[in-house]
C-alpha cells in the first residue's frame, strides 16, 4: 500500500455523543487492528501530522445531554470540520440504547443538521451491536440488562433501566416510531429477512429500497455475522468526494471494519483478535472511581465493591445545586477521597448510589449531567493530584463527557481490552495530574456485578478469565 498524506488515508471520522460511547467505538476499531485516536475537539490537519499512520479520528462530545438547540449549535461546525478531513465516512456515534427525545439528545435533530452539510443519498442507521447485547429485529430494539453480563434481554420500552432513565426514558421500542417524534425524514427499514439474504440478493434488495429515495435506512441485525454484509452495503455508497454520514452504535464501526479488512483496504497488521502481542490490563494496587450513573447495574457494582474493601465518598447533589455550598462540597469530597487513597484504599466517589433521583432532575433540569459531571471531574482531579493512584474509572454516560473535561483530558488511545464496550485507555492531559493516567469510561449498563474488581485487577492476556481475587 502506497503512503499518502495522513488526512487522505483516513477511512472514518466519528463524533461520539458522550465519552463512554466514544471509547466503545475506539475499542471496536482498535480490536480490528485499525489505528484510532480519540480527541476532545476536532483536530486540524496539522495536528494529525503528529499521528502518522492514523486511520480513524474520533471526537468525544457531550450532545447526549444537550437540548436540541444546543446540539445544533455544537454540531454544525464540528461536522464541517470532520467533513474537511476527507474521510469517506463520518459517523455520529450514539448509545446502543438509542435513548433520546425531541428536546434532549435529539438524534432526529442531528440528522436534520447533517443532511444540510453532507449531501449523500441517505443516512444509514444501525443501532444493533450484538457483541454488547443490543439487537434490532423488524425495527424493534432489544437490550441485555448489563453489558458483559448474563442479564436477560428486554424490549427497550420494558427494560428495567433504560425505560426508566431520569431524563430520556425509552418508552417506544420501535426505533422508527421513536425517531419519527424527532424528525420528519422518511425512514425505511432494511429488515432482518433482507439482511439474511445471499449477497447478490441482498444487494439487489438494497438497490430497490434506495430507488424509493428514503432519507434514512434503518438496518436490523441479530448476529455479529450479519454486520460485514451491512458494512459492505454502506461502504459501497461512500467516497472521499462525497462522504456518507451515518448514525448508530459501535455496530457501524464493527460493520465497516470487517468490510475493510475483507477488501484489504487496511494494512494487514495484527489485531487483538489475531493473536497479536497484547498489552494486557494488569493488576494495580488501587483505583479511583467516579460514578454519576443512576443505572441499577452500576448501583449493584458499587455495592459489590463496598463489600470487598472499597471505600466510598458520597457527593451531595443538593449541595451542588446551591452556589454557596457547591465549592465547599467539592472540596470536602476531594479531601476525603485523597485521604483514603493515601491510605492505599480503592475509592468510589458517587453522586447517586441507588437508582434515579427525580429530585435531581427537577433541581438541575437539563443541566443535571453537566453539574454532576463537572463536580465529579473536579473531585477526581484534586484527589489524583494528592495521591499516587494511576488508574481511574468514570461511570455514567451522561456525566462522563463533563467529568473528562474537568480532568483536563485532551486525547485518548486504547491500551487494552478490559470488558466489552469499556476498554482501558491512556489519557493525554497536558498540565493536569491526570496526564498519563490509565482510564476507563463505563456506561451505566456496562459490566457484570464484579466490574470494579475487574478494573482493579485486570484481565489476563487471552481475556479468558477475569481476575477478581483481592
Amino acid at each position: 500500500m502506497q503512503t499518502r498524506s495522513t488526512v487522505s488515508k483516513l477511512l472514518l471520522t466519528f463524533y461520539g455523543d458522550d465519552f463512554t460511547g466514544s471509547t466503545d467505538a475506539l475499542e471496536q476499531l482498535t480490536l480490528a487492528g485499525i489505528r484510532t485516536t480519540l480527541f476532545i475537539e476536532p483536530p486540524t490537519p496539522s495536528q494529525l501530522k503528529q499521528y502518522p499512520g492514523l486511520q480513524v479520528v474520533g471526537v468525544s462530545g457531550m450532545t447526549r445531554s444537550m437540548t436540541a438547540g444546543a446540539m445544533e449549535k455544537e454540531l454544525r461546525p464540528v461536522f464541517k470540520k470532520l467533513k474537511g478531513l476527507g474521510a469517506p465516512h463520518v459517523h455520529y456515534k450514539v448509545c446502543s440504547t438509542f435513548d433520546s427525545s425531541p428536546t434532549i439528545g435529539s438524534i432526529g435533530r442531528v440528522m436534520d443538521v447533517a443532511a444540510e452539510i453532507f449531501h449523500a443519498p441517505f443516512i444509514p442507521l444501525l443501532v444493533a451491536a450484538p457483541a454488547l447485547g443490543r439487537y434490532t429485529v423488524f425495527g424493534t430494539h432489544f437490550a441485555r440488562f448489563g453489558i458483559g453480563s448474563e442479564g436477560e434481554i428486554h424490549r427497550l420500552d420494558r427494560h428495567p433501566s433504560i425505560s426508566r432513565h431520569p431524563v430520556t426514558p425509552m418508552m417506544e421500542a420501535d426505533l422508527r416510531r421513536h425517531l419519527a417524534r424527532q424528525t420528519k425524514k422518511k425512514i425505511m427499514l432494511f429488515d432482518i429477512l433482507k439482511v439474511a439474504l445471499p449477497e447478490n440478493d441482498r444487494r439487489a434488495a438494497f438497490k430497490r429500497m434506495l430507488a424509493e429515495s428514503p432519507d434514512v435506512v434503518l438496518f436490523d441485525a441479530l448476529f455479529a455475522t450479519q454486520l460485514p454484509g451491512i458494512g459492505a452495503l454502506i461502504d459501497a455508497c461512500a467516497s472521499a468526494n462525497r462522504p456518507l454520514f451515518s448514525v448508530g452504535s459501535s455496530g457501524i464501526e464493527t460493520a465497516l471494519a470487517t468490510c475493510w479488512k475483507s477488501k484489504e483496504q487496511v494494512p494487514q497488521i495484527p489485531s487483538f483478535h489475531d493473536g497479536a502481542p497484547q498489552r494486557p490490563s494488569r493488576r494495580t494496587g488501587q483505583i479511583l472511581v467516579g460514578s454519576g450513573s443512576c443505572s441499577p447495574v452500576t448501583s449493584g457494582q458499587i455495592e459489590w465493591a463496598l463489600k470487598r474493601g472499597f471505600a466510598e465518598v458520597p457527593i451531595n447533589p443538593g449541595a451542588l445545586a446551591n452556589r454557596k455550598t457547591s465549592a465547599d462540597e467539592i472540596k470536602r469530597a476531594s479531601v476525603a477521597a485523597a485521604r483514603l487513597l493515601q491510605n492505599k484504599r480503592s475509592v468510589i466517589v458517587h453522586t447517586i448510589k441507588h437508582g434515579a433521583d427525580k429530585n435531581i432532575t427537577t433541581k438541575f433540569k437539563s443541566r443535571a449531567a453537566e453539574v454532576l459531571g463537572l463536580a465529579l471531574g473536579k473531585v477526581l482531579r484534586a484527589a489524583v493530584g494528592q495521591s499516587s493512584v494511576r488508574r481511574i474509572c468514570i461511570a455514567g454516560g451522561d456525566t462522563s463527557s463533563f467529568a473528562a473535561r474537568a480532568l483536563g483530558i485532551k486525547v485518548l488511545e486504547m491500551i487494552a481490552p478490559l470488558t466489552p464496550g469499556a476498554p482501558l485507555c491512556r489519557a493525554f492531559a497536558p498540565g493536569s495530574p491526570a496526564d498519563g493516567l490509565e482510564v476507563v469510561f463505563k456506561g451505566g449498563q456496562v459490566g457484570a456485578e464484579n466490574y470494579f474488581g475487574i478494573v482493579k485487577n485486570g484481565a489476563d492476556s487471552n481475556r479468558r478469565q477475569w481476575r477478581t481475587d483481592f
